[in-house]
């Protein structure tokens, strides 16, 4: 008996007021005088905040053009024919153009947006190994197995590898103005620096280390993807934004959770464009190049510029202004109630 009560109470917890329960606690009473206010204050602040938020949501400018082709309209219809479908297609060149009667408000930016492409597919998003993306050298040449079936090309390793390397965006543009009618087109600067996260152009991305000087030799022994023209290290002719930090491709790895979806092309900053798009006349220059028939998909061209809470996003506001609208509604429901039983309240203590 001795040696029973010994060893339950060896497993006793001590005889604290934190571990006895005994701390101060308070509990609130959620009477009708502090649950209505709340629930009226909350949705006054969302349908405040809602507003803003739709009225800065609309005050954006967006401009978009279609040029996938289906509609047989402008040039990015020849473009659009049946050996589209298969990748990678042949080279193809069309041309957007439009008009500004007045200035598009800066800073602009440049979009692509593709439709029907489902980059938050589980086995899409898992193809490609970040190990290798990092510049480690062991994994440059021993892929991981997620990679699969991109993972090696004629008996070499794949860099990067990957489903989701594969399917790079490959469509370039580029932009031409002409103030008057009889003036020449002039190229329009696109920055195309620092497009990508920065900190996945700063930590997650890395080249492996330089052989000689040379990122070539440094990835002597890979082969690029299939889909792709130009082995990685020819991605850019600068130095400083090829082969695993190549903005586009930093830009692209990072997978979209829906499946339509913008990702940054450009910013328009520079020069006499610092204020945005004057007025005039406008062309764009598209290497058409990226298949999107095969899967009913559609890519677009988007300018817009952006406000305090970021780019174009009208769902934000509209969410804000249907929670408030809920709150001010089940405030004022619960406060009839309130109404109604308290009378009865009030008329059974009269009987007794």
């Amino acid at each position: 008996m001795t040696w029973s009560a010994t060893a339950r109470g060896a497993h006793q917890p001590d005889n604290t007021a934190f571990t006895q329960q005994r701390l101060p606690a308070w509990h609130p009473l959620l009477s009708a005088s502090i649950t209505l206010p709340l629930f009226f204050c909350a949705g006054l602040a969302f349908l405040g905040l809602g507003l803003g938020l739709y009225y800065s949501s609309n005050a954006i400018q967006e401009l978009e053009y279609d040029y996938t082709g289906d509609a047989d309209e402008g040039s990015c219809a020849t473009c659009a024919t049946e050996d589209q479908g298969r990748a990678p297609p042949p080279r193809c060149s069309c041309s957007w153009y439009f008009t500004l009667s007045e200035l598009f408000p800066g800073p602009v930016y440049l979009y692509y947006e593709l439709t029907g492409f489902y980059q938050n597919n589980r086995r899409y998003g898992v193809s490609r190994d970040d190990a290798q993306l990092s510049g480690l050298p062991s994994a440059l040449h021993h892929p991981a197995n997620e990679c699969a079936p991109y993972q090696y090309s004629a008996g070499l390793p794949v860099a990067p590898c990957g489903a989701v390397a594969n399917s790079l965006f490959n469509d370039t543009f580029t932009l031409w103005h002409r103030r008057q009618p009889d003036a020449p087109y002039v190229e329009v600067p696109l920055d195309r620096s620092a497009i990508a996260w920065w900190t996945d152009y700063h930590i997650k991305f890395r080249n492996p280390p330089l052989v000689n000087g040379s990122l070539a030799l440094a990835f002597k022994g890979t082969a690029p993807p299939p889909n792709w023209p130009v082995p990685v290290y020819e991605l850019s002719s600068d130095p400083n934004n090829t082969g695993f930090v190549n903005q586009d491709f930093v830009v692209w790895m990072r997978t979209a959770a829906l499946p339509t979806f913008r990702k940054l092309y450009a910013r328009i900053r520079q020069g006499n464009y610092s204020a945005g798009l004057p007025s005039g006349a406008y062309r764009v220059d598209i290497a058409y190049n990226y298949p999107v028939r095969a899967f009913g998909g559609h890519k677009l061209l988007v300018f817009s510029n952006i406000s305090w809470m970021g780019g174009k996003n009208p769902f934000l506001g509209i969410a804000y202004l249907v929670v408030g609208s809920l709150c001010i509604v089940m405030g004022f429901v619960m406060l009839a109630v309130y109404i109604r039983y308290q009378d009865q309240d009030d008329d059974d203590n009269d009987d007794e």
